[in-house]
């Protein structure tokens, strides 16, 4: 079918697609990831879910900086999270760490991958009914993007040494569950956007930023492993203040 007679055309810059192009590629990316964990390639697989990451962190600044937020890229936004944060961290760990205990492995596989899609579904009703609104100080759970992370902490700690595993798998098994809990429970948890500092610390803030990189970049993995405990640490500290403020 052709044009309908008498209907404009609206012309839409070719840069107002970048949010969406990085959404379809950080899709890409977990997709890809899955298919190296099948591959036994786990370190390359995990580099892939950490890079979607990065991508799905950016989609939603790249919309809101060219003001192209659209229903078509929300939807794809919370789809790309589901499949990078839940099923791709879900099945890397369940080919890399339960090769001696599928069954229960995948019971908790299939757990934190429903408490992933919760967390996520619970958000976007957070996130419509406060669209007026400040931005909240704490999350409710541990946001999924933290969980991923979280979830593939075992595999951060293994590499430092090896590609193997160094904890056992119904440990392992255990963990992944409780990370998946924390997503869906009602702890808060600090969120970015309201974290702030003092003008005079911006320097020091901008160096330690720059220290993390390089330490990412350089020891990843180390760098990874301190991450994920220090997030740990903020979960106790945001549930401090939050309790203070009650």
């Amino acid at each position: 079918m052709g044009r309908q007679p008498g209907k404009r055309r609206v012309e839409l810059p070719i840069i107002a697609l970048l949010p969406n192009l990085a959404t379809i590629g950080a899709i890409c990316a977990g997709l890809t990831a899955i298919r190296f964990a099948f591959q036994q390639e786990f370190v390359v697989a995990v580099q892939l879910v950490i890079a979607a990451g990065v991508l799905d962190g950016l989609d939603g600044r790249l919309a809101r900086m060219l003001k192209s937020e659209s229903p078509l890229g929300a939807e794809l936004d919370s789809l790309a999270d589901f499949l990078n944060f839940g099923v791709a961290p879900g099945l890397t760990l369940y080919i890399w760490a339960f090769p001696g205990m599928r069954n229960a492995g995948w019971i908790a596989v299939v757990i934190y991958g429903l408490c992933c899609m919760m967390r996520l579904a619970r958000f976007n009703v957070d996130t419509k009914s406060a669209e007026d609104g400040p931005p909240k100080r704490f999350f409710k759970g541990v946001p999924a993007p933290a969980g991923a992370l979280l979830a593939m902490l075992p595999m951060f700690v293994s590499f430092i040494w090896s590609k193997t595993p160094i904890l056992p798998a119904p440990a392992i098994a255990l963990y992944l569950i409780g990370v998946g809990l924390l997503m869906i429970s009602r702890i808060p948890t600090w969120s970015l956007k309201s974290l702030t500092i003092y003008r005079e610390n911006a320097r020091p803030f901008l160096i330690g930023c720059v220290a993390a990189i390089a330490a990412l970049l350089s020891f990843p993995w180390l760098a990874l492993t301190a991450l994920d405990l220090a997030y740990f640490a903020g979960i106790f500290w945001s549930w401090r203040v939050a309790k203070s403020l009650t």
